[in-house]
Formats: structure tokens, C-alpha cells, sequence
């Protein structure tokens, strides 16, 4: 695995706002863990490992917003509004997919955005509707792929030959989950995400997600004390989150952990958070 070392890269800056909250992390084991996803269980995931929670300091992002990048730290938050109706999956696909690959293509300089995924998550009571079953917020701390399913990914969305051209070519390809709350502003469960150089290779842990028809590969995280954590407070329907799930570059930030946690303080009657993260492949030409 090629994460950058936490040397490489300077430091975000901390912030002057934080809070303190648990977040979930896996325990290091002698066999690689194993989780079944929710589209076998059409609910949460069924997990055959251990996990475990850590307080931690999250640090208020929005400071700082406009210093970080996908290269650095592995995250950015930017303005971003939509006319989709989140709620409707002909409107995200018509609507909403385009309205995404238009803003990566600008912030990257990308030639082609692959869309293949999108997610809607909810706190609510069994989780957000999706056409593979019920999602809640992903309270273990993760990365949704690694430098063995990346690649794989990149083989299976664009072909061997596609996939072999591109690399031959010298074209970066990076995987981008866009993040956005579908109500706000988002009070309840919102995300953590861990600047990708605080991140030591080892305590990215590979584990296999079991599919119906597949088993593909992501990073659980084990606890760092030097790991550095941020957050978006009141997040609204017009604020994305980029976030960089995998880079065929080696030469900086390759993978973000990030998942929800519970908010300190939370208002009683807080509304539910509901959100879509939409999954990219994002290729720019050498």
C-alpha cells in the first residue's frame, strides 16, 4: 500500500473550534477482517471483526476551507448548489449526475468523469432508501477503496484495455466520492474526515466487503494519536464535500478515512441527517 508518510506533506492547520466525540475504528487483528455490505443484508452491514472508539478532537474545517485540497489533505468543501430532487433516482441520474461531472471536470481539469454509484443515508430510523436496500450513516471509520481495488475498480468501470491504454498514457485517474446533505442544516451525524498525511500506512487496514455477485476490498482505519481530524459544522444542501477515495499517483494524498459520529451536544429534536454521496472516476489526461 502507497500512503503518503505524514512527513511528506505540511500540516493543515488546526483550527481554534473542536469537538471532542468517539469515533470508530477497527481493531488491528492476525487475519484480514471480513464484512458482508448492506447489499446482502439489505440493512447495515454484518461485520466478523472488532472494532473500537477513541476521543478524539474534530476540528472545524470551514477556517481553513479555502487552503485545502484533494492533493494534501485529501478533502475539500466547496459551494455548490443543484435543481436535482435528491429524492428521485431518474432526477439524481438526469439531473444531478451531469450537474457533478461539470463540477469535477472544473476543479479537477478532468477529460472524462465516470459516475457509477450513488448513495442516500439517513439516521432516521432503518436508514434512507436505495435501490440495494436501507443505508444509516457508515460510523466506522473507512476508505472505499485500496491500492488493490482501486485499479480493479478502474478495470472493471473502463475495461482491461481502456484501463491499460490510460495507464500506458501516463493519465491519472483518482476516485472521488462527492458528499452533499439532501436537508440542512445537517445537526445530526455529520462527517468526519481525516487529513490524509496525519494518516500512517499501517493504520490503514485492508478488509474484504462481500458483494452478492463479488468481493471487493476497502480500508478500515486503526487509531493514530497523530492522526488529525476535521468537520464541516451545520452543513447545508448547498455545500458538497470532495473526497478522495483512491489516486494513481503515489506522490501525495491517495486515501481520506472519513465517517459519521455523533455530534456533542446534539439540540433535542434535531432533524435527521439525510444525505447522498455520489461515486466518481475521475480521469485527467498526462
Amino acid at each position: 500500500m502507497s500512503q503518503l508518510a505524514p512527513s511528506l506533506v505540511a500540516a493543515a492547520p488546526w483550527t481554534s473550534a473542536v469537538v471532542y466525540a468517539p469515533l470508530t475504528f477497527i481493531t488491528p487483528q492476525d487475519t484480514k477482517p471480513v464484512f458482508e455490505s448492506s447489499a446482502i443484508t439489505g440493512g447495515a452491514p454484518r461485520v466478523f471483526f472488532d472494532t473500537e472508539r477513541h476521543m478524539v478532537g474534530i476540528h472545524d474545517m470551514r477556517p481553513i476551507a479555502g487552503e485545502l485540497s484533494l492533493d494534501h489533505e485529501g478533502f475539500e468543501l466547496l459551494q455548490h448548489q443543484t435543481v436535482a430532487n435528491l429524492d428521485d433516482d431518474a432526477a439524481v441520474e438526469k439531473i444531478y449526475y451531469p450537474e457533478i461531472e461539470a463540477l469535477l471536470r472544473a476543479e479537477t481539469g478532468a477529460s472524462r468523469v465516470v459516475i457509477f454509484d450513488a448513495t442516500r443515508r439517513s439516521d432516521a430510523g432503518a436508514g434512507a432508501k436505495n435501490r440495494d436496500g436501507l443505508r444509516g450513516p457508515a460510523s466506522r471509520v473507512h476508505v472505499d477503496y485500496t491500492a488493490k481495488s482501486g485499479p480493479q475498480r478502474v478495470k472493471d468501470l473502463l475495461g482491461e484495455s481502456e484501463a491499460a491504454r490510460l495507464a500506458a498514457s501516463g493519465a491519472r485517474i483518482i476516485q472521488i466520492n462527492v458528499w452533499r446533505p439532501i436537508r440542512g442544516p445537517v445537526r445530526r451525524s455529520p462527517l468526519a474526515l481525516a487529513d490524509a498525511a496525519s494518516v500512517a500506512p499501517e493504520d490503514l487496514i485492508a478488509t474484504d466487503q462481500v458483494f452478492p455477485d463479488r468481493v471487493g476490498e476497502i480500508y478500515h482505519l486503526a487509531y493514530g494519536p497523530a492522526q488529525r481530524w476535521y468537520y464541516a459544522p451545520e452543513m447545508t444542501p448547498d455545500e458538497v464535500l470532495l473526497i478522495k477515495g483512491w489516486d494513481s499517483r503515489t506522490d501525495r494524498a491517495r486515501f481520506t478515512p472519513h465517517g459519521a459520529f455523533d455530534l456533542p451536544d446534539t439540540p433535542e429534536g434535531a432533524a435527521p441527517r439525510e444525505s447522498i454521496e455520489v461515486r466518481t472516476l475521475v480521469v485527467i489526461d498526462a
